[in-house]
């Protein structure tokens, strides 16, 4: 079958893109609106704005790769597409953090999950955050179009390791449903994680971002902000920094001067910038109430081949325990699996030496299943704070209380009873002090007994939310729910930041249908 490659044909065409790593001098631009950032959220405004007869200007901190340069190996992929090399960790080390940095931003590197953001987030939202305006009805629409623009469909031939997750739900009359995915013509490979080399994948890579070029926007890919230029709490454009081939800043500086700058590079990266700019803040509210969805992780060992690493990397899911004490209880956690490759595999295995090497030598037989843990909707979950480091990069400060220890240890032990549900013949949660367990029974007197302790549980995130919230009160949010930045004009947050809270959900599709609402007010907005 041809493939259909957009990138190429578009840059053969008349798209209009500066690489940083080309630049050779310093540049002066000008546009109405300026997006920093091109995942789900920069990604949807600009075709929305561009459409609209706005001169747009998408400036994006990685490469701009097409599906020519995917070649489904994670030794190429991870440094090419992901931040710090998806090696980025909390401050502590305690949590890994998997975020894309190329054009399509983390589109261009998850799993395709597209779940609509569940109606007790947006009911928490209402009530506890004058979110009003999002209720579900009033964001059906939105979603219902994400959904068409993007073939967002229940994928229902699951591979082995979404299968036993779905078996063990069964045996345990535990609900569980299938995931959408936002793909077209898929071939099943299971690579997504690495980019999608057949454009199955309908990532913001192949779908709004050449529709926006298409419209006459233009895209600057290597390119770093510096920081916002202000004047008279007046924002009127960016400074930014080219940066080399292995995203090196290069001292080359290109200035873009916008009657608007839409924020959305994303939960760290957004408040990575405010921090940077030292915009006005009474409330000290930036970077603050960043959440991740920690999620601990379980192994198996089957006697039939798994092989995890074949197939729609996530197509089951259980929210069995999400909201089972409502959603200001107890923290739930939801339950999916992730694909399990090689590199992947052995960087997040606990253990050493030859316990290690024997876990990776049964690696075809080896199911993985991941719980998320629902942060942010309970006093005592406050989530982290996103800092700057001497040189101006990011980090976030997530310390885990013991509410969310709490939450990590019930949902280790829901993963051992359903993977021992599924037929298992071992089972290991992901923990220093743990070893292969041989039953149900001796997996939960262990895990009962196991220390609940950063770096000794085993910690990972895909989903970093919030840092910009927003709400209906100025001194607990700082953006309304039009991502309206209260303290200075022209500046408009559109992303996963702006979250008061996680959302007990993957957040690909909320951030869409958010994107596609607050873009279309925008140009309303801009057009007087």
């Amino acid at each position: 079958m041809m493939i259909s490659d957009p990138i190429t044909q578009g840059l053969a065409s008349a798209w209009q893109h500066l690489d940083g790593a080309l630049q050779q001098d310093a540049q002066h631009l000008e546009c109405d609106v300026l997006i920093v950032g091109s995942g789900a959220g920069g990604g949807m405004c600009a075709q929305v704005l561009a459409e609209a007869g706005l001169a747009v200007i998408l400036v994006e901190q990685g490469p701009l790769k097409s599906s020519q340069d995917f070649k489904l190996q994670e030794r190429y992929a991870y440094p090419d597409l992901y931040q710090e090399s998806a090696a980025r960790k909390t401050k502590d080390k305690a949590i890994r953090i998997f975020q894309g940095r190329c054009v399509g931003g983390s589109t261009t590197v998850n799993w395709t999950t597209s779940l609509r953001t569940p109606e007790p987030t947006l009911q928490h939202w209402q009530q506890h955050w004058g979110l009003s305006p999002l209720s579900g009805a009033a964001l059906a629409p939105y979603f219902a179009k994400a959904e068409q623009m993007l073939n967002i469909q229940p994928w229902l031939n699951h591979n082995p390791n979404n299968a036993l997750l779905a078996k063990g739900c069964e045996k345990l009359n535990w609900s569980y449903q299938s995931i959408p995915r936002n793909v077209k013509q898929c071939w099943d490979l299971g690579y997504c994680g690495m980019g999608c080399p057949t454009n199955a994948k309908q990532s913001m890579l192949v779908t709004a971002i050449p529709a926006a070029l298409n419209a006459g926007a233009r895209i600057l890919s290597r390119f770093s902000v510096e920081r916002l230029l202000i004047k008279q709490q007046q924002l009127q454009g960016a400074s930014l920094q080219a940066l080399d081939a292995k995203l090196r800043p290069s001292g080359i500086t290109v200035t873009v001067r916008a009657r608007q700058v839409v924020l959305a590079a994303g939960a760290i990266g957004s408040p990575a910038v405010l921090l940077r700019s030292k915009v006005p803040d009474p409330y000290q509210l930036v970077g603050k109430r960043t959440f991740l969805h920690p999620s601990v992780m379980s192994g198996a060992l089957f006697t039939q081949t798994v092989n995890s690493h074949q197939g729609a990397p996530q197509s089951v899911y259980s929210d069995h325990f999400v909201w089972q004490d409502g959603a200001e209880g107890e923290c739930g956690y939801k339950m999916e699996v992730p694909p399990v490759h090689p590199i992947l595999l052995a960087t997040t295995l606990s253990g050493f030496g030859h316990f290690h090497q024997q876990l990776m030598a049964r690696y075809p037989h080896l199911q993985v299943t991941i719980a998320l843990l629902r942060d942010g909707f309970h006093p005592d979950s406050p989530g982290g704070t996103v800092q700057l480091r001497e040189d101006g990069s990011p980090v976030l400060d997530y310390p885990l209380h013991e509410f969310m220890w709490r939450g990590a240890r019930r949902a280790l032990l829901s993963m051992a009873e359903l993977q021992f549900a599924a037929g298992a013949r071992r089972v290991f949660p992901l923990h220093e002090q743990a070893r292969l367990y041989r039953s149900w029974s001796e997996a939960k007197q262990a895990i009962a007994s196991l220390p609940m302790q950063a770096l000794a549980t085993r910690l990972a995130s895909a989903h970093v939310m919030g840092g910009c919230a927003m709400g209906g009160d100025e001194r607990s949010s700082l953006v309304d729910h039009q991502g309206q930045y209260r303290w200075l004009s022209g500046l408009t947050v559109i992303d996963g930041s702006v979250f008061p809270t996680s959302l007990g959900a993957n957040p690909q599709l909320t951030i869409y249908a958010l994107a596609l609402r607050n873009a279309e007010l925008l140009v309303k907005r801009l057009r007087g």
